[in-house]
């Protein structure tokens, strides 16, 4: 999901164009009229289209003078409009964890959405990215700026964080078998934390359980090819087009030994039922198996009321607001450090009270049954271990502010939501 392109993830795109902001506003008209855009007496174009689109005509436009400060200085119409000032461009809140991986993984996707021009800056006192530009450009930045917001919340929604108990002698070699993963840890300790998209941490315990000592020297080496064929389900041995390689484990499956699941994918009977283990899911498409059950602390509770306010975007429906909480405990052989106490949670969620809101209530509500909301683990914004934290499962925890601070209004955060439920079984 995280590598969508661009122009899958912006599949309709609306750019407004300001003639009297370039120093050549004939120049911009004719660029216009080139791509079919009516040219009338209006101050300012909007012109929709796709992708490829929109971003050729924002090439075209990019090449020519503006103004350093925009200013109506030299139209006309100077005494009867006022200058244009430019949005000033929101910063966007992050959690730590995705941010560290996006720097030490997405570098490159990180560039490309920069560009030349636009600067994505974390200052180190705040959990948030900045975007500047040095030709004080605010189109490109506020175009940088959603290109970031769908990049990061499509990574996050499918970021795992897990924490292993591994042997110190072995710590670098796994780094180095596991590339696409972000790998932290004290080497003199015993555990690591382990930042990854959820293949290939899949990939990763597969490797675990079949090493009886961790010592990844002692297997054959899993390189870039081997991590991309098991993630893919297609690879198939070189001597036979015949022959069906299971995707776990790499080699031919015996006819004997072969466990085709109803997604029509197959695999060494074996291999999948460790799979299995650690969650009842196809390790090539994601199709949940049977029910699911987490890891949340048992005794917390969830609770629903309504009010008459609506949220930013669903203006005609009252709104849901979800109460969670988890108190503190004692950690179960479940969890990451069994008999340790753990700190508790309260969460607040909004939900706009339409048919559609209402059907996502109940689905959230079987998650949550199925202790699915919440797991223990270490606070992606604090750092402090042994918390009570989210489980991969997206709430909207603000009435307003957008994308950026959690909050409405955001179109396609409900299909999303019901995305993050259906990866889990719920739907």
């Amino acid at each position: 999901m995280a590598n969508a392109p661009l122009k899958e993830v912006f599949s309709d795109i609306t750019l407004t164009v300001d003639p009297n902001t370039f120093k050549e506003p004939s120049r911009v008209k004719y660029i216009l009229t080139e791509c079919g855009i009516p040219v009338t007496g209006t101050l300012r174009y909007k012109v929709q289209g796709s992708f490829d689109e929109i971003e050729d005509l924002f090439v075209k436009m990019s090449s020519l003078d503006r103004y350093a400060a925009p200013t109506l200085r030299d139209s006309p119409l100077h005494h009867q409009q006022r200058p244009w000032s430019p949005t000033p461009v929101k910063p966007v809140e992050i959690v730590g964890a995705v941010w560290d991986f996006i720097q030490q993984r997405c570098s490159k996707e990180l560039k490309r959405i920069q560009g030349e021009d636009v600067l994505i800056h974390k200052p180190h006192d705040k959990m948030v990215v900045t975007f500047q530009s040095n030709r004080k450009d605010t189109v490109r930045v506020h175009f940088a700026r959603e290109r970031f917001v769908t990049f990061y919340q499509r990574l996050a929604t499918d970021l795992k964080v897990k924490t292993y108990s591994l042997d110190p002698r072995y710590y670098k070699s796994l780094q180095v078998q596991f590339p696409e993963l972000l790998i932290e840890g004290i080497p003199s300790k015993d555990k690591i934390t382990v930042t990854g998209r959820y293949m290939h941490i899949v990939l990763l315990e597969d490797f675990l359980l079949h090493s009886s000592s961790f010592a990844v020297t002692s297997q054959r080496p899993l390189t870039p090819q081997r991590v991309s064929a098991r993630a893919s389900g297609t690879t198939h041995n070189k001597q036979s087009d015949e022959e069906e390689s299971c995707p776990i484990c790499l080699n031919t499956i015996k006819e004997n030994k072969k466990k085709t699941l109803k997604c029509k994918h197959s695999f060494c009977r074996g291999c999948l039922e460790e799979a299995f283990k650690i969650k009842p899911v196809c390790p090539t498409c994601g199709v949940v198996y049977g029910e699911l059950k987490g890891t949340q602390p048992k005794d917390g509770t969830m609770t629903t009321t309504k009010e008459r306010s609506s949220l930013s975007g669903y203006e005609k429906y009252g709104t849901i607001v979800i109460q969670y909480h988890i108190p503190s405990g004692i950690q179960k052989e479940e969890h990451p450090n069994p008999g340790q106490p753990y700190q508790g949670a309260s969460r607040t969620a909004y939900l706009p009270d339409s048919s559609e809101g209402r059907n996502i209530l109940a689905l959230l509500k079987r998650a949550f049954d199925q202790r699915l909301t919440f797991t223990i683990g270490r606070s992606s914004t604090t750092g402090m271990e042994n918390m009570v934290t989210w489980n991969d499962i997206h709430h909207k925890t603000s009435r307003n502010g957008g994308t950026s601070c959690y909050g409405y209004p955001d179109p396609d955060y409900l299909s999303r939501l019901q995305d993050e439920l259906k990866v889990k079984g719920i739907y």
